[in-house]
């Protein structure tokens, strides 16, 4: 979600580098187990030895064993296996280049000439396989050809240059040469990058072309499971996708009651690829928020297609975006959405469909008032809450944040408070200060501060009303947050929650609770400005005493 909230809906169901090389970012994960992956680069290494005898000749491909090369079948009817391993291949070949690549950034520094050289041999040998293997395999289109030769001229030409190198210790014409092979690197780092870019848009156009004019429910579901494979390897993948036209393809399965089927499997898709802005700019061209709008309050849609479609409304109103105009489109079904979404948080069979819902109604909250208003109508505020006694829905710290962002945005509401006291809400603020991780995981981690920091804002809201901050005291809200204050392991040393628990206790003090605040407590927590207290307890050491 937003900052200081979670990531997206997709990062909770999934996780996902070549420092000095532009291909670091979609390389990254590739799950593969760690000996099959070093068998396999040992197998592409091997290759390259024989290219280079063969001064970079094409080797021939037969018919039956394609399937062992590196780069193979057009993707069409070869099952959706071949298809993916082939896009796979071609981020794991794409991978070798790059790293041989950041290498050579790093031993030019260095001015390690000799290992400088080999270097660029390699990467040039492989530069070669790839380029060969592939337009054996595919036909490539015309200015992805004329890239391909001017890329191969470039390696051969750093090649040269750096062979030059090895047969001289002036300086001057060393320190000469640095330079003039740095910026051939960079330009034969950019081409590759942009050949590479181009090969992922070639296969990416045959999965959408299948999307599009297959009528099989399984050829066009092994091509959406290919493209959210792709989704995975990061943002610069997902730009591509979108620009290739996989989201109107996408919705265009979604508007047909043939493939009801397909709508889940699409819709998580079309999330993965909306966290670029070329995604969401796709969604809004093809009215996608109608279409969004249209399964989540469809009663005949299946929980799993309104789940997904929940993960999109999160995805694109996610204060991450810096564009907002697809948002006006939003504010037309806003409504409607709204009260699917909290309905969907009612009816919701699992943890991951309350998460999903919840978050794009974290979100929705953030941006437009009437949200908040159309939520207090809908009774939401007793179906969150009760939402947080049923453990089958809300299992984590991450749904227990979006549960308790809701709260803190409706509670700049008057009428709030009211409900939260028929609720027995102020009991669940006070748990959720205590929320602690239960494992290491550092999102964990910090998901609960956030869980703390927004109960505590929370509670400062509701305790305007003279009514609640008495019941928050009743119920020792003020222990609660004393401890948060002066402990900074029961807050996770976070300053965020710190400044919070001093706001809400100075709500509370003010609403006149002088007995269950020591003089010491008053005089360091309360008394002072509150830049001042923060100051005193951020510096504070925990006492054991």
């Amino acid at each position: 979600m937003a900052s200081d909230r979670m990531a997206t809906p997709q990062s909770s169901r999934q996780s996902s580098s070549l420092s000095s090389s532009p291909m670091s970012s979609r390389m990254q994960s590739l799950h593969v187990d760690s000996v099959q992956r070093w068998m396999e680069d040992l197998r592409h290494m091997t290759e390259v030895e024989c290219m280079c005898v063969l001064q970079a000749k094409p080797i021939g491909v037969e018919e039956d064993a394609q399937q062992g090369e590196l780069i193979v079948s057009t993707g069409v009817g070869g099952g959706d296996h071949v298809a993916r391993n082939n896009l796979q291949t071609l981020l794991r070949r794409a991978l070798v280049v790059s790293t041989e690549l950041g290498k050579m950034f790093q031993r030019l520094e260095k001015g390690r000439w000799q290992r400088v050289h080999s270097t660029a041999v390699r990467a040039n040998c492989h530069v070669r396989s790839l380029v060969h293997e592939y337009s054996a395999a595919r036909s490539t289109p015309p200015d992805m050809q004329k890239n391909e030769r001017s890329l191969l001229e470039k390696c051969m030409e750093l090649t040269n240059i750096t062979e030059r190198c090895l047969h001289t210790d002036d300086e001057f014409f060393l320190k000469s040469m640095r330079e003039a092979i740095h910026e051939i690197l960079t330009d034969v780092s950019d081409s590759f990058s942009s050949m590479i870019d181009m090969a992922l848009a070639n296969e990416i156009q045959v999965q959408i072309k299948q999307i599009e004019s297959s009528d099989s429910v399984n050829t066009i579901s092994s091509a959406i499971s290919n493209l959210l494979s792709l989704t995975q390897d990061g943002p610069q993948l997902c730009s591509i996708i979108a620009k290739e036209g996989a989201v109107v393809a996408l919705f265009k399965i979604c508007r047909q009651d043939r493939f009801r089927a397909l709508y889940a499997h699409a819709l998580r898709t079309v999330a993965s690829i909306c966290c670029v802005e070329e995604g969401i700019n796709q969604l809004d061209k093809v009215d996608g928020i109608l279409c969004l709008a249209d399964i989540l309050t469809d009663e005949s849609s299946v929980e799993a297609a309104k789940a997904e479609a929940a993960a999109v409304v999160a995805q694109i109103t996610s204060p991450h975006h810096t564009s907002t105009q697809h948002l006006a489109s939003f504010l037309e079904s806003m409504h409607d959405i709204v009260t699917a979404l909290i309905k969907l948080c009612e009816s919701a069979s699992c943890g991951e469909v309350f998460l999903l819902a919840s978050a794009a109604l974290a979100n929705i909250t953030f941006f437009d008032s009437m949200a908040c208003e159309i939520l207090l109508q809908l009774n939401a505020i007793h179906i969150l809450l009760e939402a947080c006694r049923d453990r089958q829905r809300v299992d984590t710290p991450y749904s227990k944040d979006q549960v308790v962002t809701i709260l803190a945005n409706l509670s700049v509401l008057e009428q709030c408070s009211s409900e939260v006291l028929q609720e027995q809400g102020i009991d669940r603020l006070l748990l959720l200060l205590g929320e602690k991780p239960s494992s290491p995981s550092p999102s964990e981690g910090a998901a609960c501060e956030r869980v703390q920091q927004k109960a505590a804002v929370t509670l400062a809201r509701l305790s305007r009303d003279p009514d609640v901050a008495q019941t928050a005291i009743q119920l020792k809200a003020v222990p609660r947050l004393i401890e948060l204050c002066r402990s900074p392991t029961e807050r996770n040393n976070s300053d965020s929650v710190l400044v919070a628990c001093l706001a809400a206790l100075r709500r509370l003090a003010a609403a006149g609770c002088p007995d269950s605040i020591e003089a010491a407590d008053h005089q360091q927590l309360i008394k002072p400005r509150l830049v001042d207290s923060f100051l005193l307890c951020s510096n504070m050491e925990e006492s054991f005493v």
